[in-house]
């Protein structure tokens, strides 16, 4: 395909986040060659509220749109013609007008556990510290451990690792998709199974948005995209929205290929204080992948109170 003006990326300016834009760029200038020009393509640094306010919980100042508003916006103005995403802040919900055409292979899905003095969480000291912005994480923790005090913490890699050594938690909790993006992956002093610590909807994949109707970007960014990645996060989404997700809810989804046309889908509710952890699976067919895991939450659901869905505007 033959493109004659700029395409320019947008993203968040975290290092974490500047690396998955440089990916896409360099998958972009690999499928098309002509995007190595000079001119071609253009990375955009574009400020986010939540890289803006980091001495509060998410689900007070506004949940996951704030890492992803403001690129929706620049895209809608045209801005930026392409957005670059870590699918799991992204709302369930995509924007009127927006469009997801890819989502590049998925890294590692597990958590990484942080800790200068225990290799697990189970090896904690009783009541210890542990910090982490991420409901999901805390819950989860609070679940197998009631004793940790879990405590709000934000910031980038590097911020969160400074904080740990300085000794103001025991220990945290990243993505080791991210550490593995940084090369950094030597950090994490265990990475977590899912079986202990079920991910995030959309853990490890890094999704490409585009405005809806500009095709010449659109036609790029498919070229991206990998099936059985989008596959999966469609399915983990699907579970998501089912539950009516915020980042008041403390919810895992995992969604893999077990063989070539198979599929299974595991999935998590859980209270914010650690009770009440509710589980369930599907296995099947990977053209029914949606509608397994969406089966998925509407069993869920049907489990849960009125107080595993504080609504609010991981």
């Amino acid at each position: 395909m033959t493109t004659h003006r700029t395409i320019r990326i947008g993203t968040r300016g975290s290092p974490l986040a500047m690396a998955q834009a440089h990916e896409v760029r360099d998958r972009l200038i690999a499928a098309h060659p002509e995007l190595a020009d000079p001119g071609r393509l253009e990375i955009i640094d574009v400020k986010t509220t939540g890289d803006k306010i980091l001495d509060r919980p998410l689900s007070e100042i506004g949940g996951k749109a704030l890492f992803t508003k403001e690129l929706d916006d620049a895209m809608l103005r045209g801005d930026i013609e392409i957005a670059v995403h870590s699918m799991k802040d992204v709302e369930t919900n995509i924007l009127d007008g927006i469009v997801l055409p890819a989502l590049l292979p998925r890294e590692d899905v597990r958590d990484a556990f942080m800790c200068l003095t225990a290799k697990s969480i189970a090896e904690l000291k009783q009541g210890a510290v542990v910090g982490t912005a991420s409901l999901r994480r805390g819950a989860q923790i609070k679940a197998r451990r009631p004793d940790i005090q879990v405590v709000n913490f934000r910031g980038n890699v590097q911020s969160r690792l400074r904080k740990l050594h300085e000794g103001q938690v025991d220990a945290t909790m990243l993505a080791m998709a991210g550490l593995n993006r940084l090369g950094m992956a030597e950090k994490a002093t265990a990475a977590l199974e899912p079986t202990e610590m079920l991910p995030a909807v959309g853990q490890g994949a890094i999704g490409i948005t585009c405005r809806e109707g500009d095709a010449e970007s659109i036609a790029l960014v498919e070229a991206l995209n990998h099936q059985e990645t989008y596959i999966c996060v469609t399915a983990e989404r699907a579970f998501l929205r089912r539950l009516d997700g915020s980042c008041r809810t403390p919810i895992g989804g995992w969604c893999r290929f077990t063989g070539p046309d198979t599929i299974r889908f595991d999935g998590l509710v859980v209270r914010p204080d650690g009770t009440g952890l509710l589980e369930t699976f599907r296995e099947g067919p990977v053209s029914e992948a949606h509608a397994l895991a969406d089966d998925a939450g509407k069993e869920l659901k049907a489990q849960c109170g009125p107080e595993y869905f504080i609504m609010s505007t991981e």
